[in-house]
């Protein structure tokens, strides 16, 4: 990740969906930085595999959870104060998408998977959160959008209409939370170089389709999201909330 120091030793971090992809390079970085991390995943063996592949000893936390799930947020949460006694950060990074055709024609059950797992979710680990940090006056929220948040896609429909809420989300906890001390962001890529994207970026012919909409002429590497989401996450960001990045390249300045 290069030689970056964003300043977040003893930090307490709570991260979704860290067991794989951007979540789990994200929670990387945290302990490189001298972090203390919570990661979370629906499968033990997910958990396993990236809590020996990451590290972090005592500094690592595994819990099992479903998001979109109350009781299973609400014990991640107690999971982590009952270990680390406070959440400075909570990345919100669990998404998944399924292709879809015409918003017409979705079925009510693509629909609501969609929706759940990427704004449901969402929704419930920022009110877990937002609580803990307004009673300690401090923390950083910082969720996951997307371009397809701010871009028609017939073929991401329901995905980005779930991003589009987070970034509404986004502002609205930014507005309530200030007071608090806690900052609220979001950072909203383009598409990344990842197993979740590979069936688009593994395609010479679809890669070169998707670059021409991009200024700087390649899709983004993992690298290029996770320093935007730790910037957010330190004290360089301490007077910036409600916003959202772009990270995209350019895709969506022209």
């Amino acid at each position: 990740m290069g030689s970056i120091a964003y300043n977040l030793a003893d930090r307490v971090a709570v991260i979704t969906g860290g067991s794989r992809g951007i979540g789990r390079e994200i929670a990387r970085s945290f302990l490189a930085e001298g972090a203390r991390v919570v990661i979370c995943g629906r499968k033990q063996d997910g958990l396993d595999g990236a809590a020996a592949d990451l590290g972090g000893g005592d500094r690592l936390l595994t819990v099992p959870a479903h998001i979109a799930k109350e009781a299973d947020v609400a014990a991640l949460f107690e999971h982590t104060l009952q270990r680390f006694g406070r959440v400075d950060v909570l990345v919100n990074n669990v998404g998944m998408n399924l292709m879809t055709g015409s918003l017409v024609d979705v079925d009510l059950v693509q629909w609501q998977k969609i929706i759940e797992s990427n704004l449901t979710g969402t929704f419930l680990c920022s009110r877990a959160a937002g609580k803990i940090m307004r009673d300690q006056r401090k923390g950083k929220i910082v969720s996951l959008s997307s371009i397809a948040g701010r871009k028609a896609s017939p073929a991401m429909n329901i995905y980005g209409i779930a991003k589009a809420g987070i970034e509404m989300m986004t502002r609205n906890l930014a507005a309530e939370l200030a007071p608090f001390n806690v900052q609220v962001n979001a950072v909203a890529p383009g598409m990344v170089r990842t197993d979740f994207s590979k069936p688009f970026w593994s395609s010479p012919e679809l890669y070169d389709h998707i670059v021409k909409a991009v200024p700087m002429g390649r899709i983004a590497e993992v690298r290029d999201v996770v320093h935007p989401v730790l910037f957010l996450c330190s004290e360089g960001s301490d007077f910036i909330t409600g916003q959202t990045i772009m990270v995209d390249g350019g895709a969506t300045a022209v």
